[in-house]
This record gives C-alpha cells, sequence and structure tokens, in this order.
C-alpha cells in the first residue's frame, strides 16, 4: 500500500498483518481520486472507519488543508499515527480514537463542518445505511459537501437518503464507491 499522487507520491504505507483490517487497495484508491479530481486540494476532510489512515493520507498527499481521523481499533490508532509521521503530515491531522457515531456526535458538538467525507466501513454489516442517517441528523457538513462510501455491491445505496444524493458510482469487482453530494443541511439554524 503506497500514496499514489501528490507531496508523498510512492511513499509506502504502514499495513496491517492479519485480516482484522480490510485496507483500500491502491487500484480503488486511485478510482476514488481520479472520480474526486481536484475536489481534495484545500478542503477540510473527515475520515470515517479510517483502519490505516490510507484514504486521508492520500487527500492530504493530493492538498487537503486538514484531515480528521475516525477509528476505534488500537492496533489501526497506532498504524495511523506511524503513517501520519511517515508522510509528515501529523501537524495537519487529528486522530479520533473513538466509534463512528461517537465520533459524529462529538464533532456536531465542536460545530465542525467538512468538506469531504471518506468512509470505508466493515462490509455488510450496516454500517453503510447507519452512518448515513447520522451524518444526516448531525450537521457536520455543509450544502456541497461531497461524501464518498467504499462498500459491497451487496450493499447497495437508495439514489437518496436525506440531504445526500448519489451523483455518480463505479464498480471495481465486487466493491462499489458511490460519491454522494450534499444538499441544503436541514440542522441548519437548529
Amino acid at each position: 500500500m503506497r500514496i499514489i499522487s501528490g507531496a508523498s507520491k510512492g511513499r509506502r504505507l504502514v499495513t496491517p498483518r492479519g485480516y482484522a483490517l480490510r485496507p483500500t487497495s491502491d487500484r480503488v484508491k486511485e478510482s476514488i481520486f481520479n472520480i474526486l479530481g481536484e475536489e481534495v486540494e484545500g478542503k477540510i476532510v473527515l475520515d470515517l472507519f479510517a483502519g490505516t489512515g490510507n484514504l486521508g493520507i492520500e487527500a492530504l498527499s493530493r492538498g487537503a488543508k486538514r484531515t480528521c481521523f475516525v477509528e476505534k481499533a488500537k492496533d489501526a490508532l497506532r498504524m495511523i499515527q506511524k503513517n501520519l509521521l511517515q508522510c509528515d503530515f501529523s501537524g495537519q491531522a487529528e486522530i479520533i480514537p473513538k466509534e463512528v457515531d461517537r465520533a459524529i456526535t462529538l464533532l456536531e458538538a465542536r460545530k465542525e463542518s467538512f468538506d469531504l467525507i471518506l468512509m470505508d466501513p466493515p462490509y455488510e454489516k450496516g454500517w453503510v445505511q447507519r452512518t448515513l442517517v447520522k451524518l444526516n441528523n448531525h450537521n457536520i457538513y455543509h450544502e456541497g459537501s461531497v461524501l464518498v462510501i467504499e462498500h459491497s455491491r451487496h450493499e447497495p445505496l437508495p439514489q437518496k437518503t436525506g440531504q445526500w444524493s448519489v451523483v455518480k458510482q463505479r464498480k471495481t469487482g465486487d466493491t462499489i464507491i458511490s460519491i454522494l453530494q450534499a444538499g441544503s443541511n436541514s440542522q441548519e439554524g437548529k
């Protein structure tokens, strides 16, 4: 696993031993960032189910202003820290060692707002829909924010979930990359 483009292009990332984590493959990651194009530069990014930090670190390498990593597994948290240090991005990153549901609540309480949300949950465990509902009920994005979900083809997404609408999908083997965009956020002004 390596950084594909940008400031840290070619740097190898620390990867897990065994199968507790399923890091995004370089091929899928390249597809995600090819779809996003210039959408990453200068953005505030949230990496949910961060695992090794692979997606969020790629975003930083491509010019993201800041990335917040959410992960609860201790081994994965150590890998994120090592990978950030290795790529010299520790100063542009925050790691929240919590389950995604709790982290979203915390981020809303802190009045955080993200331009780009990257989400690679465990496949076929119900996390995709559960997290979409949680995002809809918490004001951590704005109109025009982009949500990228890497998910199993056996876990299809509806075209619209609350404020989020699917604008593009790409299939890579058993994986689907879904790109969603936020409309007007109904939580604003509350």
